[in-house]
């Protein structure tokens, strides 16, 4: 990455923009790999994280600048006083235009770093509104009212319709033009590239508002890649 996209700045925090396949904090098990964190320290020196995306996942993110704002950003996220809306691309059909999926969520007992829906988990909500369906494959909107862990993953995948790409929650497979475009044609010796070949979601909204009820409210426009997919999707719906 050869310039940070920062959305928004000020002395107490930065906003980013982050690009898919992009990691939000040093991996533990292997610290080449480049981070967010590490280049928001190599830029601004001491650096507070707040929350993270998941590697795949695109969209904005939010690191303190200093102690104090870093106790005030993880207040709000621990008490929910920050909006958090996601974009996602699933597998299918929603069984509604909008509803919510109110299932607890825990750790998986024999898979680390998996989750599960379990009556013993903690309370988990989100809530969704289809904004297309394209029949194979539908664009919702996501609104988390709690935080846990792969929380959309999880909640799209026990809905019977897992995001796409989702190599853990879901079988994980790229998307080509030839799985939904009747008249495919590739030259021959040619081979398809996938329009997509990550986990299809991105966090496309944040609000809050500081100590002082000042609003801060940051939109993040969805990624190249999902937003290709999505045009060809409406193509060729509006073809058939």
């Amino acid at each position: 990455m050869k310039k940070l996209p920062i959305i928004f700045e000020n002395d107490d925090f930065i906003a980013i923009n982050k690009p898919p396949g992009v990691l939000s904090i040093p991996d533990r098990h292997d610290d080449t790999q480049p981070s967010l964190y590490r280049m928001l320290t190599n830029q601004f020196g001491k650096i507070f994280v707040v929350h993270r995306l998941d590697r795949d996942t695109s969209g904005i993110i939010l690191f303190a600048k200093n102690e104090q704002y870093h106790k005030y950003l993880s207040s709000i996220f621990e008490k929910r006083n920050i909006q958090k809306i996601y974009t996602g691309l699933i597998k299918g059909a929603m069984p509604a235009p909008q509803g919510m999926i109110d299932e607890p969520i825990a750790e998986h007992p024999f898979h680390k770093g998996e989750m599960v829906i379990h009556k013993k988990g903690k309370p988990s909500q989100t809530e969704y509104e289809v904004i297309n369906d394209f029949g194979l494959y539908s664009l919702v909107k996501f609104i988390i009212h709690t935080g846990r862990t792969h929380q959309i993953r999880v909640h799209a995948q026990h809905s019977g319709h897992p995001l796409v790409g989702d190599k853990i929650y879901g079988d994980g497979k790229p998307v080509f033009l030839s799985s939904f475009k009747k008249k495919f044609n590739l030259k021959t010796d040619t081979e398809e590239k996938p329009l997509l070949n990550r986990l299809a979601l991105h966090a496309s909204s944040l609000n809050f508002k500081d100590e002082n009820g000042q609003e801060f409210s940051f939109e993040a426009s969805l990624p190249k890649d999902i937003h290709a997919l999505v045009a060809q999707l409406k193509k060729s719906r509006n073809q058939e």
